[in-house]
């Protein structure tokens, strides 16, 4: 298991309430504050963003507490880079790690791109992904930022390497719980499982043992939303998601029958994306 632990040396929802400072942890659209009351036992700065042509989130968090004020980035997009580290700087942040779910297909991550502008920047993705990034991570593994840190979980179904980050499970941690979910749980819908070694029987296992067994108050911040939703929870996707509240055999025959379009992105989107966004200085990565 690894940890990973920072050390000193056009649109987005937001929320921070200030409470006491956390305990030491194990070694190494709008603005829209509606959830700001139920949320957070420590100061956690965060932001969701989004970008318009691949509807995609961007989610930034960071530790308020923390003197350095480490921060990271969740499913950057290469048109949007310029933006959010135009907030982060705002903030007056230091980003220290941009990460993914998985090897998208829809959209050009924007990590490559940030590891140029901002010196110091460390990629992450699953090790499952077999893409390229600096740094690997596996089921268990734990990301922080200062004090704040994300549980890694391994989701595959949409693609071979999804994970979902959880915020931590504690008193000193974000309360309810937030779960980063990439494409593995939409809201009301799911990511497609017919490409990138996609399995419609996995996919269904992953939401159910690894998502849908977080309390039901967790909130669930996917990757994508194409009917204007921002954000949903573990309880609600349980009994309203279309897909995935059905039985398994069910869901199956669901996804074998949506006859979706070959993704427009695809062949652009991947390749870059399996060495960081930036083919170019893939010798590099």
């Amino acid at each position: 298991m690894m940890f990973f632990r920072f050390s000193t040396s056009s649109s987005f929802s937001s929320f921070s309430i200030l409470l006491p400072k956390p305990h030491i942890f194990l070694p190494f659209k709008s603005y829209t504050t509606s959830f700001a009351a139920q949320i957070m036992p420590c100061k956690l700065i965060f932001r969701q963003l989004f970008e318009k042509e691949s509807s995609t989130y961007t989610y930034l968090l960071a530790d308020s507490l923390h003197p350095d004020k480490p921060a990271l980035l969740i499913d950057p997009v290469d048109r949007t880079v310029d933006r959010d580290l135009a907030l982060v700087k705002e903030l007056g942040l230091k980003l220290i790690y941009a990460i993914n779910t998985h090897v998208h297909a829809d959209h050009v991550t924007g990590s490559g791109l940030i590891k140029t502008k901002v010196p110091g920047v460390k990629s992450i993705i699953s090790k499952a992904s077999n893409a390229k990034a600096d740094l690997f991570v596996e089921p268990g593994d734990k990301i922080y930022i200062g004090d704040i840190y994300l549980e890694v979980r391994a989701t595959p179904g949409h693609t071979l390497g999804c994970l979902t980050y959880v915020t931590g499970d504690g008193v000193n941690q974000p309360q309810p719980r937030m779960a980063f979910t990439g494409d593995a749980l939409l809201i009301r819908g799911c990511g497609r499982t017919d490409f990138q070694g996609g399995s419609s029987d996995k996919l269904y296992d992953s939401v159910h043992s690894q998502i849908f067994t977080l309390p039901k108050d967790t909130l669930v911040y996917p990757a994508h939303d194409y009917k204007g939703f921002t954000v949903s929870t573990v309880g609600e996707e349980m009994l309203y998601n279309p897909r995935l509240s059905k039985d398994k055999e069910t869901f199956k025959n669901i996804m074998q029958n949506l006859n979706l379009s070959y993704p427009k992105m695809i062949d652009i989107a991947v390749p870059s994306n399996m060495v960081c966004g930036l083919q170019e200085t893939k010798s590099d990565l």
